[in-house]
């Protein structure tokens, strides 16, 4: 059965592209209380509740309650990535510059949140298709296999990517068995539904020069110097350089790498409000 959008209100206000988390850029799905009544957590729930990891080629089980401690790091997918004639979904690899390699990624959306992931600071790690969860509901034995886990300084983010139009009734009582075995590991846990509007298009523009970039012609400085001095326009800024053209990748280079700031929530081109900030090295 087909369930009704359930979306988390949204403030309507701006991304700070210099300081914005995942969550200031996804539209997160809200998890009804009555989808977690289903789950069976009596006594002793997290030793009972299971989560396989693939590592070394064999089937690892470490029951929930010591989820926490379980090097993940060594871990491997517990699905592949395969192509095929005919098939819906849209699997694939993706280069992530903070880890400095390829991930998996089974849809168009799932490629999205890894793009949105690298934009953000602080991860460590993340590891696509990280473990099968096996749980227990008041119906019998379920199982899930989350999306993604992004480990980070002192924690980890469970995350399962699915558009709020897509959310049926059978993946409701999954993704709250996710967020309990994630609770349980001292972990946060989100359901991606959607994006903030042109938070998309923006990261994809600016991710276009997201790798390391020569500066000889010392246009950083003075793309940061003219910034300074007064608020600008993205065309004005590019534009009152010493060689707009070449200034203008520059200046997408500094956005990502966030020691110039914009307005996610608003369209990235000539007329988008450009601000200085302080910043992680480009």
């Amino acid at each position: 059965m087909e369930v009704s959008v359930r979306t988390s209100p949204v403030e309507a206000g701006p991304v700070w592209s210099h300081d914005c988390t995942l969550e200031d850029l996804v539209v997160p799905y809200a998890l009804a209380p009555e989808a977690t009544a289903r789950l069976e957590t009596g006594r002793g729930w997290a030793r009972r509740w299971t989560t396989v990891w693939k590592a070394s080629r064999a089937k690892v089980v470490c029951p929930v309650q010591e989820l926490a401690g379980f090097p993940a790091l060594a871990s491997a997918p517990v699905r592949g990535f395969t192509w095929g004639a005919g098939q819906r979904h849209r699997p694939g690899l993706k280069f992530v510059l903070a880890t400095g390699r390829m991930h998996g990624f089974e849809s168009l959306e799932e490629r999205r949140l890894l793009l949105a992931l690298d934009f953000t600071d602080g991860m460590s790690e993340v590891l696509s298709q990280p473990f099968t969860l096996k749980f227990t509901t008041v119906g019998g034995a379920e199982d899930h296999t989350p999306d993604f886990l992004v480990l980070l300084p002192g924690t980890a983010l469970l995350i399962d990517v699915r558009p709020g139009r897509l959310v049926k009734d059978k993946d409701l009582v999954k993704f709250a068995a996710a967020e309990r075995a994630a609770a349980a590991a001292g972990w946060r846990y989100l359901v991606v539904a959607g994006w903030r509007r042109h938070v998309t298009a923006g990261l994809d523009a600016l991710s276009a020069r997201r790798r390391p970039m020569a500066d000889r012609l010392g246009l950083h400085d003075e793309l940061l110097e003219l910034c300074s001095e007064r608020l600008r326009q993205f065309g004005e800024l590019a534009g009152a350089t010493s060689l707009p053209a070449v200034a203008r990748a520059h200046a997408v280079h500094l956005l990502w790498h966030r020691r110039l700031a914009m307005d996610l929530a608003r369209p990235l081109g000539d007329s988008a409000w450009i601000y200085p900030v302080g910043g992680r090295d480009g």
